[in-house]
């Protein structure tokens, strides 16, 4: 069985990021993970010493999400951090959809957009949640990003949360993406989760009624839910994934504590990389 390197998405200590910074990301170290995926410094920090800061807790960045639900931002500036970052070459995004003409438009906005990032040798990543597995036309809304934007110019950043929380069993859709799929986001599902994870039907709903409706999400740490880590691993290496990146986005315990005991079973499940 292959074995990963493991990063973090620090979406996951936010909070604490947004208070000290610098603890934060030292805690992430003495936990054992060997990357995180972040952006450029806070204020009063410049990207050397934030490269410096890193360099001396064996963290790599592993690439950078450049926003939610916009595909306006400065190529240039981004890759210029990666470079300067001595970073893994990849940045993310995550869209909202509203009409099947929209992912059509937005898809062909993501061809050009990656054809940019690549002629500055970065891959350009998409990052699924839930309501990707719309369907429309029979056809989810994922497939359609999928098949109507370029491998070349456009890979995948999938998570294993998300997939499940769509209705699809994450072992058997991360097969679609053989080759397209260097990073991968993990994440767990409690127990009886999988109630409220039975995909959406047909059509669009409307995302602000979807976060109206107040659902608690079912986060659980990395082998303490539903999900089989050992057989996503093994999906994983059969179709190219560098980066294992843990992401829990609420938890019931500390934050610091649910990466520990993630990162805790992905050594017990034999998944890290020494």
């Amino acid at each position: 069985m292959k074995k990963f390197p493991i990063g973090v998405q620090p979406y996951t200590i936010r909070e604490a990021m947004s208070k000290d910074y610098v603890g934060s990301i030292k805690k992430v170290a003495e936990i054992g993970y060997k990357g995180i995926e972040l952006g450029l410094p806070p204020e009063g920090m410049t990207i050397q010493e934030q490269k410096s800061l890193l360099d001396g807790l064996g963290l790599k960045v592993v690439g950078t999400h450049a926003g939610f639900d916009s595909l306006d931002f400065e190529v240039d500036k981004i890759a210029d951090y990666l470079e300067e970052m001595d970073a893994e070459k990849f940045v993310t995004v995550s869209m909202i959809f509203k009409s099947r003409e929209d992912v059509l438009e937005k898809a062909k906005k993501m061809n050009e957009v990656g054809e940019q990032f690549r002629k500055r040798g970065v891959t350009f990543l998409y990052h699924n949640h839930h309501w990707e597995f719309f369907k429309v036309d029979g056809e989810y809304v994922l497939d359609i990003l999928l098949h109507e934007t370029d491998p070349e110019f456009v890979q995948t950043e999938l998570d294993t949360y998300w997939i499940r929380r769509g209705g699809e069993d994450p072992v058997e859709y991360l097969r679609k993406v053989k080759n397209r799929a260097p990073l991968l986001h993990i994440k767990d599902m409690k127990a009886g989760g999988e109630d409220i994870s039975n995909g959406f039907g047909e059509g669009f709903l409307d995302l602000r009624e979807l976060f109206a409706q107040g659902v608690k999400e079912p986060f659980a740490e990395i082998g303490e839910g539903i999900l089989d880590f050992k057989e996503i691993a093994n999906t994983a290496e059969e179709i190219g994934t560098k980066w294992l990146i843990v992401e829990q986005d609420e938890s019931d315990r500390d934050p610091f504590e649910s990466l520990k005991i993630s990162y805790d079973n992905l050594m017990k499940m034999g998944l890290i990389e020494s």
